[in-house]
């Protein structure tokens, strides 16, 4: 089929030779495109939105044919989410959280844990009543019932959301696997000691405990002391290792403490060289070993993963590394490895490989996915596959027979090598009959869920087959052909065929025209189909109005045809006035036209017509009221034909630069276009309203410029900012000074350079320097002026308040003059000021401070860095009192003794004496090299204010010394408000030497919060 715009100029191109009168039936017809051929399938690749009469492509594709029942519903089988048989329970992960799920795993593999926990005492779950929903509340009643469901449950994966928020884990943030382990283990430790049993008192430290001590020997006295402790798990540096052996054989070596480092003997009584070592005592049954894959990085200041290979047996003989190895059993057999995939110590993904204790097959648990790996054989996979970067990737080393290796594996267990056991029962853990009802429960709604959506299933299939029969029933009767049809929308027949949505009734009034039939601009919205099929879509869907074949709107398509013949005539026209303008007018009189409106009438005269022909629309669904209001700003937005000459009064504009003298057969041709332009022949005179105002104006230019030079020249020094009085030293020849504030200064040199573009000043505005109770502030800069220019200002202008300085008094070794102000300075409300400035600079966000790198104390000058500073500028600086540096003279008033130097003392350092006189400093921070700008908030803490400082300087936060002003920054939990940390303040870090501990520097970040508030988590 023809392209939409072909279609639509063969539907219209009749009104070259038919003139709007002379318009039949089959015009109209032509018009909406009734007789167009519809389109074959297999024709059009998408529907011909230009043909009425095509109704390919709409999606009748997916009902025609045979049609899979699966189509008929987006619900999957719920069989799917059954758990197989002999298999495990996987967990479901809540967005970060599959480091837990690995644990769990685990340990639920842990027999004699599992089976410890079952006999733990829960009087809820075994008071429960089995009609209500159980919420276990403790971490030991949620582990309970998280075992149960993974041992008995018919899920494939269930939710362990319940004790992942006793907790207190945040989902969507990984937390570090090894110290989680540890924490876990503590508070389960501390909740089962509570229990009456000892058997269960004892189960952690019976699994997970081993004993060893820290012995150190004295190199002068022989005498050896030993420091006993005990372990959960070892945690072995893998730096420079390549099997776990090495790894183990480090943790015990020999470690020599001399000089700075030497040890106090208590036998020699002074510090002595000695040597410290590592003795395993005792080992658990459970021996839990952490490859320490995450470690600081000082050149980053961040964690890094360390992918080196380590090779690790299946079984391990710890003998060899044991004091007294004949009193228990040394051989170990690896039963779980953790996994950490990814490159980084952030961010990654957490799996487990754990052996089976009843049958020793492996499985690989990969949070709600379980793999059983072939032949009871661990097998890594592709997890060995991830490596830190491609030029990073080195050759998997060749283990041998009973050896596996692995660059990121991170944790191992290895279980005490036991005896084969004749009891088949024996490796058996029985789930309690009260867990077993609760297990029961869950299973219950399982079962309910799984029937629920097979129904839900069964009811869309029904529905799609009955669907299925309605589209091909109706499909084949659409097509209008020559009989009688109807209109009905395109988009309502696409939802109508597309079974995701609901169908509802039909809106065909976005359709109508403004005489309530079809607007042939709409044609392409709607799709021509048979009386006989749309009768029954109405009577099945409703809706309406229904658009027939009597629904052709002749008015549109006249109005049309006159719009279009006339954009025809419109070139035409163009071409011949373009022609026209360019004679001369000889005798004949001209009009006047805008040169502008000249040059662009053709574009003007075609959104004229445009215009007339949106007229005939009803709207795109506006109601008449709004389709008036859009109508009345597009012709409040269109300029009209010589509306560029048409002054506010109606008449001809006074600019002639703006408009020109054309032929009468030049305006004939226009005003055709523009019947409502307005007209001005040659003789028309320029509007004498205009000329009127045009005068009056040059006349209030020479005023101003009169004015502005007798007031530059009354005031030539205040102009010119020359011989102007300072405070620092009183001018000699006065007694008196006067106040202005510097804003009236301002506006009236503004005046004086530009007298025609600038207001000219009316008052001084003296108001503003005062505080509601009458009283002198300093909240303006202001300026000082002699008594001769007072008396000019008080002349020229309008004074609401006089304010004057006086000085007076005899000269002392120390006090040079005394001056007093009147009105009297406010005290009460100058404090109110000053304290208002400081809460503002305590409650400031998103500020900038700068952090200056040093090597040595320095002072830091230029920019005020507290708010003690801040102070200082704006307080006066008194000796001890506020009433110090005053004295009361006779009338009562307050006078301010006043120094060489000094003149902070009246003004508080926001007095200006003239721009050249003034006392300001520019607060414009420079940037000097090795300092960087922070972005911070006053109610940041410090301790996250040193790790911006981290990330921007890579020093570590232990490493950083703060300081401001030489007043050192130490409390982490304090506010940057608090500590006196204002906008634009310069903070000093001094960076310490580098420690060699790095276990330290891990702790510093793996320590803290875990279980975010684990501290009060309930057991």
């Amino acid at each position: 089929m023809a392209p939409r715009l072909q279609l639509e100029k063969a539907a219209w191109r009749w009104v070259e030779t038919v003139k709007p009168e002379d318009i039949g039936r089959e015009h109209v017809e032509l018009s909406y495109r009734v007789n167009v051929p519809a389109c074959r399938r297999g024709t059009c690749r998408r529907n011909c939105k230009g043909n009425p009469n095509c109704l390919v492509g709409i999606g009748e594709q997916a009902w025609l044919g045979e049609i899979d029942e699966n189509a008929f519903h987006n619900i999957d089988d719920p069989n799917s989410e059954r758990r197989d048989k002999n298999t495990f329970v996987g967990l479901t992960n809540l967005g970060a959280t599959c480091y837990v799920n690995t644990f769990l795993q685990v340990w639920f593999h842990n027999l004699e844990l599992r089976r410890s926990l079952y006999l733990c005492q829960n009087p809820r779950a075994q008071d429960h009543n089995i009609q209500l929903d159980y919420e276990p509340e403790s971490i030991c009643e949620h582990l309970q019932y998280l075992f149960a469901l993974l041992q008995n449950s018919n899920r494939r994966y269930i939710d362990p959301s319940g004790l992942v928020k006793a907790l207190g884990l945040d989902t969507g943030q990984q937390q570090d696997a090894q110290e989680f382990s540890k924490l876990f283990l503590s508070l389960l430790e501390d909740t089962l000691s509570k229990q009456k049993s000892t058997t269960l008192q004892n189960i952690i430290q019976r699994q997970f405990c081993g004993q060893f001590s820290y012995v150190t020997v004295c190199n002068q006295c022989g005498r050896a002391s030993p420091l006993p402790s005990r372990f959960y798990e070892l945690e072995l540096n893998i730096q420079g290792h390549k099997n776990l052996n090495e790894c183990i054989t480090e943790f015990l070596k020999e470690e020599k403490l001399d000089g700075d480092n030497r040890y106090f003997c208590e036998s020699c009584q002074n510090k002595q060289c000695a040597t410290r070592r590592i003795k395993l005592h005792s080992l658990p049954r459970t021996l839990n070993l952490q490859l320490m894959r995450f470690v600081f990085d000082r050149t980053t200041g961040h964690k890094k993963k360390l992918n080196t290979f380590i090779s690790f047996p299946e079984q391990l003989d710890m003998g060899p590394f044991l004091e007294t190895p004949q009193d228990q059993q040394c051989v170990y057999e690896l039963s779980a490895v953790l996994i950490h995939r990814g490159v980084s110590a952030y961010s990654g993904h957490y799996i487990a490989h754990v052996k089976d204790a009843r049958t020793s097959d492996w499985y690989k648990f990969n949070d709600e996915e379980i793999e059983k790996m072939e032949g009871k054989k661990l097998q890594l996979g592709i997890e060995e596959d991830i490596a830190e970067t491609v030029k990073s990737q080195t050759r998997k080393p060749k283990c041998s027979k009973g050896y596996h290796c692995s660059r990121n594996a991170y944790m191992l267990v290895y279980k005490v090598q036991e005896e084969e056991s004749t009891d088949p029962t024996a490796n058996d853990v029985q789930v309690p009959g009260f867990l077993q009802r609760l297990v029961d429960q869950d299973n219950h709604k399982f079962e309910e869920w799984c029937t629920e959506m097979a129904e839900m299933r069964r009811q869309s299939v029904d529905k799609g087959k009955a669907k299925h029969e309605e589209v091909k029933e109706l499909y084949e009767l659409l097509l209008a052909g020559g009989g009688p049809y109807e209109f009905v929308p395109l988009e309502w027949l696409k939802k109508w065929l597309d079974d995701s949505t609901a169908t509802k009734e039909m809106d065909n009034s976005l359709f109508l025209c403004s005489h309530g039939k079809l607007h042939p601009d709409k044609v392409g919205e709607a799709k021509r189909v048979s009386m006989a099929a749309a009768h029954i879509l109405y009577q099945r869907y409703g809706g309406g109005p229904r658009l027939d074949g009597s629904s052709l709107c002749r008015e549109c398509v006249s109005q049309r045809c006159r719009v279009l013949r006339l954009k025809n005539q419109l070139n035409e026209d163009y071409r011949e006035v373009t022609n026209l303008v360019k004679r001369t007018l000889g005798g004949e009189e001209g009009y006047w036209v805008g040169k502008s409106s000249l040059r662009s009438w053709r574009q003007l005269a075609m959104e004229q017509l445009e215009e007339d022909e949106q007229e005939t629309m009803h709207g795109s669904g506006q109601t008449n009221g709004q389709a008036a209001h859009s109508r009345i700003n597009k012709e409040e937005a269109m300029k009209t034909f010589n509306e560029d000459i048409l002054c506010t009064h109606g008449g001809l504009s006074i600019l002639e630069t703006e408009r020109r003298l054309v032929p009468s057969a030049v305006w004939i041709k226009v005003r055709a276009y523009f019947p409502k332009a307005p007209e001005f022949t040659q003789r028309q005179l320029p509007c004498g309203q205009c000329l009127t105002l045009e005068q009056e104006e040059k006349d209030n230019e020479a005023v101003s410029k009169m004015m502005a030079q007798d007031q530059k020249n009354q005031l030539l020094n205040l102009f010119q900012e020359k011989n102007r009085p300072l405070l620092t030293k009183w001018p000699q020849g006065t007694d008196t000074l006067f106040i202005v504030p510097m804003f009236f200064v301002d506006e009236w040199k503004k005046f004086i350079r530009r007298p025609t573009k600038s207001s000219p000043v009316s008052s001084v505005g003296n108001s503003l320097l005062l505080c509601p109770h009458g009283g002198f502030m300093f909240t303006y800069d202001v300026a000082l002026l002699w008594p001769s220019e007072w008396e000019v200002i008080s002349k020229l202008f309008i004074v609401d308040q006089a304010i004057s300085l006086h000085c007076s008094g005899p000269e002392t070794a120390t006090v040079k003059w005394v001056c007093v102000v009147f009105p009297e300075l406010c005290w009460e409300c100058r404090e109110g000021f000053i304290f208002q400035q400081q809460r503002d600079l305590r409650e400031y966000t998103q500020a900038t401070i700068y952090v200056r790198k040093v090597i040595e104390d320095k002072a830091v000058n230029g920019f005020p860095t507290t708010l003690n500073a801040w102070a200082k500028r704006w307080i006066p600086r008194t000796n001890q009192k506020r009433t110090a540096p005053f004295q009361q003279s006779e009338d009562g008033a307050k006078r301010a003794k006043m120094s060489d130097g000094s003149a902070a003392t009246l003004s508080t350092g926001a007095m200006i004496m003239g721009r050249s006189g003034s006392i300001r400093r520019s607060t414009r921070h420079r940037k000097l090299r090795g300092e960087k700008a922070l972005i911070v908030s006053a109610s940041q803490t410090l301790k996250e204010l040193k790790i911006q400082i981290m990330h921007a300087f890579s020093v570590a936060p232990f490493d950083q010394n703060l300081s401001i002003e030489g007043k050192g920054l130490t409390d982490d939990s304090a506010s940057l408000g608090s500590l006196g940390v204002i906008p634009e303040s310069i903070v000093c870090l001094k960076a310490d030497e580098p420690i060699a501990d790095y276990a330290a520097m891990d702790d510093v970040y793996q320590g803290e919060g875990c279980f975010g508030c684990s501290s009060e988590v309930s057991i």
